[in-house]
């Protein structure tokens, strides 16, 4: 078998393979393309697309496809095949520098949020250069951005694009002022992937999984996580087999996956990349997602994607590590010197102010109805947004705030009357998993996102977020003298990490004297998706993506309509699944089951009128009362369904569900659950958490 350096990358149209395939004239132009956004010109994308596709069918392609993220959340793919007939029973083998820079899918049929009609059917995807096309399934896949006829962004690559333009104009300004003209600054990610691995059987059992992704239904284990003996332990011998099958198949793709374990959870794992730009890291991740759940059924598995597919445990984020690179230095490394710092912290404000400004929209980014059930319980972060930054930074924000630190004019150096920055390392303080923004020594840990969304939309508003605070900082500081610049810029830091240190917060979010001290401090606290969504469409949020030119209010507002739809129909979805359930799974086979008490309590009483059968007595009544119980929590989750079901206006059914509907269907679950420790194994119609999570 050939060596990893031999192995990696042998599916992806990478550097390496430009330069093998492509004149050297192109390359060059091809590169500017890449680094520089210079435009391409149709003479070098023939030359190009010739190029790609001699590559891609040396490795067994026959078609190729426009790989684009529509706001359904999920990749899309049309399959085009390389063969053009030329007459007389003959083909040629063809892909054109058109065909490659731009395609042409229905935009009718995606989500759009009312920016397109069903009659107004034409949409284009447009190559990105700057994520490299890979073969899957033998076919080409071009990673492309998707928009309408008239320019609207209708996917999410695009905006994620624009957010990193904009942070990328505004750290150049501020970068200058410190004397430094990057060619790019850019900010990259990090990823980890949290997962679930069930067997296929137990699987095709549970409906709720198969038509939710989560277990609707479902008794605590006997053993859970309490013991603490799953986190980095041995991983079983089938889960490894997936896991050196997945590695293969995604460094393959260029795709550096770099760290696998046994999560917390029973049944539960993680795989984290080596970062990249946020563009490439969230086209990866979308692949690695897709990956897992094909090589799972290699092996007689499914992955589990879900935020929460088993109650009572731990469930599945996606930990967003972000930080900001020009040229390839880290902006987000405290330096070496106290010079280096005055950098750092300007940045590092800048970073505190964004999240602060925006909370309320950084946790609508992250909201769906199943990160909803993950947030605030089991390592997961609360939804309230706070920022950790570990005790030595803490102590140095603090001496800024309170006025101890200052600039000396002849040298420029920042005194904080004790040596903290200097010295501060990576990973100086200990790990804080109730946080949902943690610095964790040269990145941010975005730990918000749930484990099956695409994180274009988190990073596209922490770059915007971001973009608008430097911005802010450039607006103050340009054209301020030389020799008053450091004090004016630590002056402005000091005033800024004043205006927001609200967010800063170091302890327990899950304590309700958190929760009471939040409120007290004006954080938003915004706990399901139907509370959060709003945040995206206030006049603050509009006029944050309109002036950094990453959204319309337009394409704003088909955001805002297409979240809420999706959130609507899961959850309409969700009911209907757990209604069923309850009535033909669960209902038929307790009764059975009470009937075949009863029946036993009359053959012994006939035969023994003195037999005292005072338990099974108890049980008849536990199970009949159970039964009774499940029928009147059935139609009053039926009810309440109908009614938000009747409302008109998305935003009121989202409301509905969220605070209404909800709480009928924990009634209904609590109801059912409790009679499976009641009714004998043999009646219960569906595999347990014990049968799912512990399999050999």
């Amino acid at each position: 078998m050939p060596g990893l350096e031999e192995r990696f990358g042998t599916m992806v149209f990478s550097d390496k393979a430009m330069q093998a395939y492509l004149p050297k004239d192109v390359y060059t132009k091809l590169r500017a393309t890449i680094d520089e956004g210079k435009p391409l010109d149709m003479d070098v994308a023939n030359v190009v697309a010739h190029a790609m596709k001699e590559w891609a069918i040396a490795r067994g392609a026959t078609h190729y496809a426009h790989w684009f993220q529509p706001l359904s959340c999920i990749t899309s793919e049309k399959h085009e095949a390389f063969l053009d007939p030329v007459g007389g029973g003959a083909a040629i083998e063809k892909f054109s520098g058109k065909e490659l820079v731009q395609g042409e899918p229905d935009a009718s049929s995606f989500p759009n949020g009312g920016l397109r009609a069903t009659f107004e059917a034409r949409g284009y995807t447009a190559w990105d250069p700057t994520s490299p096309a890979f073969i899957k399934d033998e076919v080409l896949c071009i990673p492309t951005a998707f928009c309408s006829y008239t320019g609207e962004a209708l996917d999410k690559k695009t905006p994620l694009l624009r957010s990193m333009v904009a942070i990328d104009t505004q750290a150049k300004r501020v970068l200058e002022l410190f004397g430094k003209r990057p060619r790019r600054v850019v900010p990259c990610v990090g990823d980890e992937q949290e997962y679930f691995l069930i067997k296929e059987e137990d699987y095709a059992r549970r409906p709720d999984l198969v038509i939710t992704g989560r277990t609707l239904f479902g008794a605590p284990p006997c053993k859970g996580q309490e013991l603490e003996e799953h986190y980095f332990g041995a991983i079983r011998p089938t889960v490894n087999e997936f896991m050196k099958e997945l590695d293969d198949e995604l460094w393959a793709l260029g795709i550096a996956a770099k760290t696998k374990h046994n999560e917390v959870a029973p049944a539960q794992h993680e795989l984290a990349p080596v970062f990249t730009n946020a563009n490439c890291a969230v086209d990866e991740n979308l692949v690695i997602m897709e990956k897992m759940r094909t090589v799972a059924s290699h092996h007689g598995l499914v992955c589990l994607q879900h935020e929460k597919p088993f109650e009572g445990i731990n469930g599945s984020g996606k930990h967003n590590n972000w930080s900001l690179s020009a040229d390839n230095a880290n902006l987000l490394d405290p330096g070496d010197t106290p010079e280096e710092n005055l950098q750092f912290l300007v940045f590092l404000s800048c970073v505190i102010a964004a999240v602060d400004e925006y909370q309320d929209l950084l946790r609508a980014s992250v909201a769906t109805c199943g990160n909803d059930h993950r947030l605030g319980a089991n390592e997961a972060p609360p939804a309230i947004i706070s920022i950790f930054l570990g005790d030595l930074l803490t102590e140095c924000v603090q001496k800024i705030v309170n006025g101890e630190a200052s600039v000396h004019a002849s040298h420029g150096v920042l005194d904080l009357g004790a040596d903290v920055l200097p010295k501060l390392q990576q990973d100086n303080s200990d790990r804080n998993r109730t946080s949902p923004f943690a610095f964790t020594g040269n990145k941010f840990e975005f730990r918000m996102p749930g484990s099956q969304v695409n994180v274009s939309d988190a990073n596209m508003v922490l770059d915007t977020a971001v973009a608008s605070e430097l911005g802010r900082f450039a607006d103050a500081l340009e054209g301020v003298d030389a020799a008053e610049f450091g004090e004016r810029a630590l002056a402005y830091v000091k005033q800024s990490l004043t205006d927001h240190r609200r967010i800063l917060f170091g302890g327990d979010g899950y304590s309700e004297a958190w929760h009471e001290e939040a409120e007290r401090r004006g954080l938003a606290n915004l706990p399901t998706t139907a509370d959060a969504l709003p945040s995206f469409i206030t006049e603050k949020s509009l006029e944050l993506f309109e002036s950094m030119n990453v959204l319309s209010e337009a394409e704003v507002r088909s955001r805002y309509e297409v979240k809420l739809e999706k959130y609507d129909k899961r959850m309409n979805i969700e009911v209907r699944t757990m209604l069923r359930m309850a009535r033909r799974t669960y209902l038929p086979q307790i009764s059975a089951y009470a009937t075949k008490i009863a029946k036993g309590l009359a053959t012994v009483k006939s035969a023994s009128p003195e037999a005292v059968m005072s338990s099974e007595q108890a049980l008849l009544d536990k199970l009949l009362g159970g039964v009774t119980a499940i029928s009147v929590a059935v139609d009053a989750l039926a009810e309440v369904h109908d009614k938000a079901e009747a409302l008109t206006d998305v935003a009121e059914r989202a409301c509905c569900y969220a605070h209404e509907v909800i709480p009928a269907m924990d009634d209904l679950r609590a109801r059912v659950d409790a009679m499976e420790d009641v009714v004998a194994r043999a009646y219960w119609p569906v595999p347990t958490y014990d049968d799912m999570l512990f399999y050999v």
